[in-house]
C-alpha cells in the first residue's frame, strides 16, 4: 500500500503553511479529543500503538512517555529533534515543510500530557528554509488559537520556539541536543541520570524526533491498536522512506511496515522504479552512514523494524541510499569512514582515535602496496574496540557500514592482501 497517506497526509496541498486548510482536512482535532482525555490515557494510546521512535534508535515512544509520566516535579519539557545530519535523511526537512503542522500538533499533545507550557523545537543549521517555513506555521497556529495561551479555551497554555543547531552530527545524539541548546558544547552526556529526569535546564524533559511526533495526532484520532494494525505486529504505522543513490525517482515515501519488501522499495513504479540507466544493484545502505549495508541477494526482506534487524539490518533514519554495480565497496566504505571522521567530537579516545585508524586502514587495504593480513586485522579490531569503547552512538557504529560491505563483498577488501600469505582474519 505504497499510496497510504498518514503522516504525510496533505503534504501534496497547493500551500502547505495554510493553517485553515489543515484545519478543514480534519487537522487539531487530536488536539481537540486529548483535551478531553487524562494523561495516562494518551500515554496508553502511545503504548498501544506500538509506536516505534523514528530518529533511529526505535526507542517505544510510549516506554519514553510513561517513564517521564511517573516522574514528580516540573517543570516538564518537550524537545523536538530536528537536527537531520544523517547523510541520505531529508525526511524530517519534508515534514517541517510540507507537514508543519502535523508536528506541531503533536509537540502540544504531548505538552498538555505532561503539563508543560513550552516546547523546543532544535532544527539543523543547514535547514534555512524549512527553519522559515516552521517559524510561520506556528504564527499561523497561534492565529488560530491552537498554540500560545488559552489553546481552544481550555485554561491549557504552551507555546513553542526554535533553536537552531550549528550543523554537527552529534548533536543528533539527545543529552548533546540539549547541551547545544543551552549554549554548551554539543557533547553527549554521561547516563544515568536520564533525560527523562534531568534534561534541558536539568528539568524532566521529552526528545522525539520530527517524524515521532508526526504520528501522535493520527494515534489520538484512531486509536493505537488501530495505528498498530496499519503496520508490524511489532510496530505500528507507517515509515517515511528517503530513497535516494542509483534509482529512477528519488524521494520521501510513505509506507506501512512490514507490507513492502526492500525490492519494493527500489524497483517498484510507485517507488523508487528501478535502478537509474538499467544497470544493476549491487547493494543499498540501509538507515543513514550509521547503518549496516545489504547486498542485492538481501531485497527480499520486509520492510520494518523486526525483519531487518532478524536479518542484521536496521530501519534507523529511514534511508535507504541504492548503489549500483560501478561503485566499488571499498570506496564507499572510505567516503562513509571520512564522514565519522570529521563528525568525532572527540570526546572519547576509541571515537577520536579510532575513526581515523580506521579510515587508514580502510584507504590501506585499497593499494596494493599496503595492504597486508594485519591490516584486516587492525581494521576487525578497530571495530570491536570502538563498538565497546566509545561514549556515544557515533564511534560506536562508525565502522557499522564497512563490517556490512566487508561481509557482503569479501573480495573486494581481500583483493590486495591475497599476495601475502598468513590468515586474513574473518570479516568484523
Amino acid at each position: 500500500m505504497p499510496g497510504l497517506r498518514i503522516v504525510s497526509a496533505g503534504a501534496d496541498a497547493p500551500d502547505p503553511l495554510n493553517a485553515e486548510g489543515y484545519l478543514g482536512r480534519g487537522g487539531w482535532g487530536a488536539l481537540e479529543k486529548a483535551l478531553g482525555m487524562s494523561s495516562e490515557a494518551v500515554v496508553q494510546e502511545v503504548k498501544e500503538a506500538k509506536l516505534l521512535g523514528r530518529g533511529g534508535a526505535a526507542y517505544p515512544a510510549g516506554s519514553k512517555w510513561g517513564q517521564l509520566l511517573g516522574i514528580p516535579g516540573g517543570p516538564k519539557h518537550i524537545v523536538c529533534n530536528a537536527d537531520e545530519g544523517e547523510p541520505g535523511t531529508f525526511k524530517d526537512r519534508f515534514l517541517l515543510e510540507r507537514a508543519p503542522y502535523r508536528v506541531i500538533e503533536g509537540m502540544t499533545i504531548a505538552g498538555l500530557v505532561f503539563g508543560s507550557s513550552t516546547g523546543y523545537v532544535y532544527v539543523r543549521g543547514e535547514y534555512r528554509q524549512a527553519q522559515r517555513k516552521l517559524l510561520a506555521a506556528l504564527g499561523r497556529a497561534r492565529g488560530l488559537g491552537r498554540l500560545g495561551p488559552d489553546i481552544l479555551g481550555s485554561g491549557f497554555s504552551f507555546d513553542i520556539a526554535v533553536v537552531t543547531g550549528a550543523g554537527a552530527y552529534v548533536c543528533g545524539e539527545n543529552s548533546a541536543l540539549l547541551n547545544s541548546a543551552q549554549g554548551l558544547a554539543g557533547r553527549p552526556r554521561i547516563k544515568p541520570p536520564h533525560l527523562a529526569e534531568v534534561g534541558l535546564f536539568g528539568m524532566p524533559t521529552l526528545v522525539n524526533n520530527v517524524e515521532t511526533f508526526a504520528n501522535i495526532p493520527p494515534i489520538v484520532l484512531m486509536g493505537g491498536r488501530a495505528f498498530l494494525e496499519i503496520g508490524h505486529p511489532e510496530g505500528g504505522g507507517t515509515k517515511l522512506v528517503c530513497l535516494s543513490g542509483h534509482v529512477e525517482r528519488p524521494g520521501v515515501y510513505e509506507v506501512p511496515l512490514g507490507s513492502v519488501t526492500l525490492r519494493d522499495l527500489v524497483y517498484s513504479p510507485e517507488l523508487g522504479g528501478g535502478v537509474r540507466g538499467g544497470r544493476r544493484l549491487k547493494f543499498v545502505h540501509l538507515g543513514g552512514q550509521s547503518g549496516p549495508v545489504a547486498p542485492a541477494e538481501a531485497l527480499d526482506i520486509a520492510y520494518s523494524y523486526a525483519d531487518l534487524r532478524a536479518a542484521g539490518l536496521a530501519v534507523g533514519s529511514g534511508a535507504v541510499v541504492a548503489m549500483d554495480e560501478t561503485v566499488p565497496a571499498l570506496r564507499y566504505a572510505e567516503s562513509v569512514a571520512e564522514f565519522f571522521v570529521h563528525e568525532s567530537c572527540g570526546k572519547c579516545g576509541p571515537c577520536r582515535d579510532g575513526t581515523v585508524a580506521a579510515l587508514k586502514a580502510i584507504r590501506d587495504l585499497a593499494s596494493p602496496r599496503r595492504a597486508s593480513p594485519r591490516t584486516l586485522g587492525a581494521l576487525r579490531d578497530l571495530s570491536g574496540l570502538m563498538t565497546w569503547g566509545s561514549f556515544c552512538g557515533l564511534g560506536k557504529t562508525a565502522t557499522v557500514a564497512a563490517r556490512s560491505l566487508w561481509q557482503a563483498f569479501p573480495e573486494e577488501f581481500e583483493r590486495n592482501v591475497r599476495s601475502f600469505r598468513g590468515e586474513t582474519g574473518a570479516p568484523c
